[in-house]
């Protein structure tokens, strides 16, 4: 390693006694400060699904106005993840990460500035879009942690990371409670994050290190998005990650306006669920590792959908009590599918190296690889169906004045994600493909094992 640059040359976790004697200790210090800098990244991403709670009849603004504003926030951290996944090959793991931490200090001290009545929406929704590089940060963390860690512990490693960046939301949430139940203003809370901002990129300077072998490799972005299986996983994460982040966004609105909480009453609430879920991420990990995340992923669209079809009864029925309950149980559902998708993607790449003859060092590269690349594009997809449950509440509300026409959408979707976990990678096509490895006495896995 060069300690001018903190770039470390030779990387292969894969080898047991590389682990053992060095790699792991290093892997942790990493692991570590990413989860601050990811955390606080969420923090700023969902910044606004707090600040809404502030933002009285003084404030002149709409649930529809308020709806839009969020919904553009996270359309912002899901096209930001892009770019941010590609910045770690090309700048470095740490180098992007005190960057991506330093970047937040700019919606923040921007929302300080504008928080006030008599602001305009437009100003307002300007100043929103700009906490959208929060959720960026999400991508290039779990880029940069995926390529430290060997493939039997990046299931625990990435919920963890994931988790820990995740629980940004609740942390954000209970600090607003905190500030409204003092009788403070929406810039005591902006205050407190602008000196944790600098804090998180100090560290990161100080503690984190680039690997050389993930740097350069923009290709690895272009094979990604050619490969079918970064549509599909894509495509899930959209309802396990579009539906925690969404309904972050969203919970806190949907009490207000359906169920006549006051900000006070909602912030009381609306941390609990992105707590727990954030939370149990490590969790879904785990079990992933444990009995394969294909299997876990499609049991919990089972749980999901059936814990919407309960939310449906509950708005209809306008239980409060029901209401919050389930709504909490489909937030940690939501959390604990992050952890098993995410666990399934550097699985389904290292199949695919198996299936093309690799073998050792090559066949875990190879996953390193696309896997790497491919999380940043998963992650920017499925931050995507967190503006969909967002616009889906604003119309639902703007039709009939409730949230049930929206619960039914999301019930449908839940569904086709089940459908299509079970015929991609649980359904066992693959019989010529394992055959054919049998014949070759190559080892096999098949996707129902990611």
């Amino acid at each position: 390693m060069t300690a001018a640059g903190k770039w470390i040359e030779h990387w292969d976790p894969e080898d047991e006694t590389f682990w053992r004697e060095k790699g792991e200790k290093i892997a942790r210090r990493n692991l570590l400060f990413s989860v601050l800098s990811e955390h606080i990244g969420f923090s700023i991403w969902t910044l606004w699904s707090v600040l809404v709670l502030f933002m009285g009849p003084e404030y002149g603004l709409t649930p529809a106005d308020k709806f839009l504003l969020t919904s553009m926030v996270t359309l912002v951290g899901a096209v930001a993840r892009v770019p941010y996944t590609f910045a770690v090959a090309i700048f470095g793991g740490r180098n992007w990460t005190i960057v991506s931490a330093a970047l937040l200090l700019v919606p923040t001290i921007a929302a300080f500035v504008v928080m006030e009545p008599g602001t305009s929406f437009s100003t307002f929704l300007w100043v929103g879009l700009l906490a959208g590089v929060g959720g960026g940060n999400f991508a290039s963390s779990m880029t940069n942690i995926n390529a430290f860690f060997p493939l039997r512990k990046k299931g625990w490693a990435l919920g963890l990371n994931a988790g820990g960046g995740n629980i940004g939301v609740p942390v954000i949430q209970l600090v607003a409670l905190a500030v409204i139940g003092a009788s403070g203003g929406p810039r005591v809370l902006l205050g407190i994050y602008i000196p944790l901002i600098v804090i998180a990129a100090t560290l990161a300077a100080l503690f984190m290190d680039n690997l050389e072998n993930v740097k350069n490799d923009t290709g690895a972005a272009k094979d990604a998005v050619r490969d079918a299986h970064t549509w599909i996983m894509a495509f899930l994460y959209i309802g396990t990650f579009g539906s925690f982040i969404g309904y972050a966004f969203a919970f806190g609105q949907v009490l207000q306006v359906q169920f006549g909480r006051t900000p006070l009453q909602a912030a009381y609430l609306t941390f609990i669920g992105p707590l727990l879920g954030s939370l149990i991420r490590p969790l879904g990990g785990w079990l992933a590792d444990k009995y394969g995340g294909a299997k876990i992923t499609l049991y919990n669209y089972v749980g999901m959908a059936a814990a919407t079809a309960v939310l449906i009864v509950a708005s209809m029925e306008k239980s409060l009590p029901l209401f919050v309950t389930v709504f909490i149980v489909l937030f940690v559902l939501s959390g604990l599918g992050n952890g098993s998708t995410y666990k399934m993607i550097p699985g389904i790449f290292q199949t695919k190296a198996l299936a093309k003859g690799l073998e050792g060092e090559a066949a875990a590269a190879y996953g390193r690889r696309l896997s790497g690349a491919s999380m940043g594009l998963i992650g920017a997809v499925g931050a995507l169906g967190g503006v969909g449950i967002n616009l889906a509440f604003r119309q639902s509300f703007l039709n009939s004045g409730s949230g049930t026409g929206a619960f039914v959408v999301f019930l449908a979707f839940y569904a086709a994600c089940f459908a299509v976990t079970w015929a991609v990678y649980l359904r066992r096509p693959a019989t010529a493909a394992r055959a054919t490895a049998a014949a070759e006495s190559k080892p096999q896995l098949s996707y129902a094992e990611v």
